[in-house]
């Protein structure tokens, strides 16, 4: 073993411990929290991680809380297979909140069919909160993915309405957590905050831990516009004036399919995707995500209305 892996399997051990640890406190403190998990190569982690923090072994044990996903209804058919996949393995209890359901009653309006549904997680999400009263939800938000998530708490508190209020927020000194919040106001907790892309695929090499296909190099229908390869699909049609090609692509992230874009790759192994996202300029949202060039405060309005 090089002098190299050796720092960075302490690198990761330090990151793997600090974030077992803050897993701890929300299962200790917390009454009723969950774990957010859409099948994304950073909720696999933290779910990986809460498997850890418990000794939880790959097998059907219960794990001691359940997971909670906000279906949009545009999601990747290989992240949901993987999502159920993952979920029959472990026999996890599967909470899911349908954007689809919100539009029904009319708590959600959208403009046309085809407009992102990525917004509107925001109000299923806090309807799923309100359903089954969690007062906690563990997510897989990284500070280095975009400014608003940078400046953000491992525990972020939001009030009875599911706001977030930035200049409002609690310190964090010397690992301390306060966990104590009135009726009608939750948490979302960050474990893996301090992590960076580099760190999660080192952690996923190092682990073995198991993804969805697209998030390796395959041949996909794209449209380049706008600096970004636009996948082809019945939501994101060609653009008039536009052509499209067959790339060799893969995600750095995963989401809605109206927002979110793959990159041009033929990483298969993530050694190979750690070789090129150590050579990445900007970030994994900033490179891929529609929904995030709207404005450069649009991450922020939404987490202010309560989204992740």
């Amino acid at each position: 073993m090089t002098d190299k892996t050796v720092l960075q399997n302490k690198h990761l051990d330090h990151l793997e411990a600090e974030s077992i640890y803050i897993i701890r406190e929300v299962i200790a403190e917390c009454h009723n929290p969950a774990l957010l998990f859409s099948g994304g190569k950073d909720s696999v982690v933290l779910l990986a991680l809460v498997k850890k923090a418990f000794a939880i072994p790959n097998r059907q044990i219960a794990l001691p809380l359940p997971l909670v996903h906000i279906d949009t209804g545009h999601n990747y058919p290989e992240v949901i297979t993987f999502r159920d996949e993952t979920v029959a393995k472990l026999n996890a209890r599967l909470v899911v909140g349908k954007v689809e359901d919100s539009i029904a009653k009319g708590t959600v309006v959208l403009r046309k069919p085809t407009d992102s549904r990525n917004a509107a997680q925001a109000v299923t999400l806090l309807e799923t909160i309100e359903e089954h009263q969690f007062d906690a939800l563990l997510g897989g938000a990284r500070r280095d993915e975009e400014k608003a998530r940078a400046k953000e708490r491992i525990f972020s508190f939001r009030d009875e309405f599911g706001q977030w209020d930035p200049k409002n927020q609690r310190p964090e000194l010397w690992s301390l957590y306060n966990t104590k919040h009135h009726q009608g106001e939750s948490m979302r907790v960050f474990p893996i905050s301090n992590w960076t892309e580099l760190d999660i695929w080192q952690y996923i090499a190092r682990e073995n831990l198991a993804l969805p296909s697209i998030y390796y190099a395959h041949e996909r229908e794209v449209v380049e516009k706008d600096g970004l390869l636009i996948p082809v699909t019945p939501l994101t049609p060609i653009p008039t004036g536009y052509a499209s090609q067959v790339r060799s692509v893969r995600f750095r992230t995963v989401g809605d399919i109206s927002c979110t874009c793959p990159v041009p790759s033929v990483a298969i192994t993530p050694q190979q995707i750690i070789a090129e996202t150590a050579l990445a300029e900007v970030s994994e949202r900033s490179a891929t995500r529609l929904d995030d060039k709207t404005s450069t405060s649009a991450m922020e309005m939404r987490k202010k209305q309560g989204y992740f």
